[in-house]
Parts: C-alpha cells; sequence; structure tokens
C-alpha cells in the first residue's frame, strides 16, 4: 500500500487542523492505521492509531480527548483531526499502515509509511 499525508500547516495554540492519508494500491480497510510525529533528533513517537475494523482505536495520553483519528473505507482515506492544538504538537507527522492486528505504539513494527507533513503550532 502506498501512503500519502496532506494537510499540515502553521496554525496558533488552540487552533485545529485536520491530516489526510490517502492510500492507493490496497484496501485501507486491509490494514491497521496510525500517525505517528517526529522532531529533530528524537524518535517517531506514536500518536494515534486504528484497527483495520475500526472498532479500536489508540492514542497516546498528551493527544487524548483533542486528536481524533478516523478511516473513510469508501474514500481509500485515513483523517486525523486535531483540535485545541499546543506547540508541543509541532512535528513532521506520518501515517503509517501495518498488516498486524495489534495497535503497536512502535514505529519499528509498522511497514508501510507515507511522506510526512509538517504541522507548527506557535505560541
Amino acid at each position: 500500500v502506498q501512503l500519502q499525508a496532506s494537510g499540515g500547516g502553521v496554525v496558533q495554540a488552540g487552533e485545529s487542523l485536520r491530516l489526510s492519508c490517502a492510500a492507493s494500491g490496497h484496501p485501507l480497510s486491509n490494514y491497521a492505521m496510525g500517525w505517528f510525529r517526529q522532531i529533530p533528533g528524537k524518535e517517531r513517537e506514536f500518536v494515534a492509531a486504528v484497527s483495520s475494523n475500526g472498532e479500536t482505536v489508540s492514542y497516546t495520553d498528551s493527544v487524548k480527548g483533542r486528536f481524533a483519528i478516523s478511516p473513510d473505507d469508501a474514500k481509500n482515506l485515513l483523517y486525523l483531526q486535531m483540535n485545541s492544538l499546543k506547540p508541543e504538537d509541532t512535528g513532521v507527522y506520518y501515517c503509517a499502515a501495518t498488516s498486524r492486528r495489534s495497535l503497536v505504539p512502535s514505529a519499528a513494527f509498522w511497514d508501510h509509511w507515507g511522506q510526512g507533513t509538517q504541522v507548527t503550532v506557535s505560541s
């Protein structure tokens, strides 16, 4: 599966952004899907994931209640709605896919990656 993320930008703290990830080559519903983010000098950090059937979601603690991950199987798109953004949410956001059933919050367990999209939140 090929993945392409988009929707990043520069926003003020407290504002919202919605990231999109377009999948091609295979149906999105074949994979668990996730979002990770990375800042220079740090490892890629887990943000959110959803199981292939959409029934299980997982978030890192720092985004719970503010971010929402949602797949649109009909359009083969994955979204990450980000509300109440904070400066510490700044980073390059990547979408990822895996055939594993478990939503492992470690980049090493995810098989397919899109290019990143930059999110910058100013205070």
